[in-house]
């Protein structure tokens, strides 16, 4: 399989050129001629010269500064611009940007990028417009790279501003401080036997099928994971994140079947890594922030399907005792198919505020979600337990409503997660809730990130979060098992999950 950081290079050169240019076009006014580069921890001011210059060499003739710095470096400043002006863009770049015009996710994107890239004489545009013109007319030029975008970008002069880079920095940390504290403080779990860490190795039979829903055109792509030798009859269903496939979490769902479960892994086709590759190719916009209701309703239908006996035919399954996993947007699913009520009262307020400090790259997707926040409130009855790995959820989710919660929920947060960083998305919604006295809990994997606590089709270790699914799903469905989250052994040996509950 190919690792999401891979499938994406393509799609985050895209969003990191929109995140250089959040500029607008207003009327007929002359291109950027001049590029300044502000480090005030260095106290430099670098100011380049545009106009004319096609070419790295042209670029260097015509800043005097810049062939100092060149000749000095031995070259280094031709090679380094090089690499970022003058190196060709992706030939779909500008059908990516054409597709995504006004779409919220790039409006958020440029929303971010205001802080670090200004334009004077122009005010600032979030809708991508702009971004999307320069870029065809560079491309319809025979520049199709970055120096032939910041010469078509209507304005006066174009600035960058690096104190942004390093206040952004600053908030990551701050927002993993009291994540990384709180896992000093407590203490590791032993780490789960090898045999059971392993035991996804084998003892479970896949198959994949095609199930319609009423909600959908299309009919939901499944992975089913069954055990090879007896099922305890309960039933696991695994959400991937955005842009992501089920083979991404399959390591998880082995697992659980040679334990005795039964997996079902649907495809969300509206927001996968098919309607990623979709995007990229300029065939399709964004995800819809219809997906935000469409995904619990993909998991209920699967329930549905068991009840009325449609899916897993012959099959003995409890259906009203079910548990959920997910995974970023997929762990926001279970999150309210566990039945904790979405708001669009936090998004309104706080979406439009680039410096806010609890921002993150997560807030790229939770902001798109407004116009459908108040119909998202999709809890299941059935769904008795879930795991919500690194979750999106301080802007959607009405914390009040925790209380009301029909699923007992463990939620796993990386210290390193730079998408959806622990402070701001799992340690500050839980201090307020009361989670152990309510049952639920917080496991904190000491350095792990958004992209390593999952658990590829084709990884060859053991999943890290493997042992700790299966123990907490077997205690809270009442699977008779000597291997159960209070029982402990859940660990890991090179990735210390600590349970800081207690701590909130």
């Amino acid at each position: 399989m190919t690792f999401f950081s891979d499938r994406c290079s393509d799609g985050v050169r895209s969003a990191a050129l929109a995140s250089v240019l959040s500029v607008s076009l207003a009327g007929s006014v002359s291109a950027v001629e001049r590029l300044t580069i502000d480090l005030p921890l260095l106290d430099v001011n670098v100011s380049l010269n545009l106009k004319g210059a096609r070419t790295t060499a042209e670029l260097i003739e015509a800043n005097p500064d810049l062939q100092e710095l060149d000749q000095a470096g031995d070259g280094s400043v031709s090679r380094l611009l090089g690499q970022f002006l003058t190196a060709p863009l992706p030939q779909r770049t500008s059908s990516v940007l054409e597709q995504s015009v006004g779409h919220p996710l790039l409006e958020q994107a440029l929303l971010t990028a205001s802080q670090l890239v200004k334009v004077e004489g122009l005010p600032a545009d979030t809708s991508g417009q702009m971004l999307s013109d320069a870029l065809q007319a560079a491309y319809r030029d025979g520049e199709p790279n970055v120096l032939g975008l910041l010469r078509r970008v209507p304005g006066e002069s174009l600035s960058i501003d690096f104190q942004a880079l390093a206040f952004n920095a600053k908030r990551l940390r701050d927002n993993q401080d009291d994540a990384r504290a709180l896992v000093q403080k407590g203490t590791a779990m032993t780490p789960a036997p090898k045999s059971l860490a392993e035991s996804g190795a084998e003892g479970w039979t896949r198959a994949e099928i095609r199930f319609p829903v009423a909600h959908r055109s299309e009919a939901l792509d499944i992975t089913v994971l069954t055990p090879e030798g007896t099922s305890n009859g309960k039933l696991v269903v695994i959400s991937h994140g955005l842009w992501d496939e089920p083979e991404s979490f399959e390591g998880w769902g082995r697992l659980l079947a040679a334990n005795g479960y039964i997996v079902l892994l649907p495809d969300h086709p509206g927001s996968d890594a098919k309607q990623q590759k979709q995007l990229l190719d300029g065939a399709s916009p964004p995800p819809s922030s219809e997906e935000l209701r469409l995904r619990p309703l993909d998991v209920s239908a699967l329930l549905d399907g068991v009840e009325a006996g449609t899916l897993l035919k012959g099959q003995q399954i409890a259906v009203e005792d079910v548990a959920v996993v997910g995974h970023s947007w997929g762990a926001t699913t279970a999150l309210q198919l566990s039945g904790l009520q979405t708001t669009s009262r936090k998004l309104k307020t706080r979406c439009q505020d680039p410096r806010d400090p609890d921002r993150s790259l997560s807030w790229v997707l939770q902001c798109s979600w407004l116009s459908r926040a108040d119909q998202g409130s999709l809890a299941d009855p059935r769904v008795k337990a879930a795991v919500v790995v690194s979750p999106p959820m301080r802007l959607l989710f009405d914390e009040e409503s925790g209380p009301s919660l029909q699923a007992k929920v463990l939620l796993v947060s990386g210290t390193k997660d730079w998408v959806v960083p622990s402070d701001p998305e799992a340690v500050v919604p839980l201090k307020g809730g009361n989670p152990l006295a309510n049952g639920h809990r917080l496991v904190l994997a000491s350095g792990g990130t958004h992209f390593n606590l999952w658990a590829p089709v084709d990884q060859k270790e053991a999943p890290i979060l493997g042992p700790l699914i299966l123990a907490w799903i077997n205690e809270q469905l009442a699977v008779p098992s000597s291997h159960t989250f209070s029982g402990g052994g859940w660990g890991h040996a090179s990735v210390p999950l600590v349970d800081v509950t207690g701590q909130l």
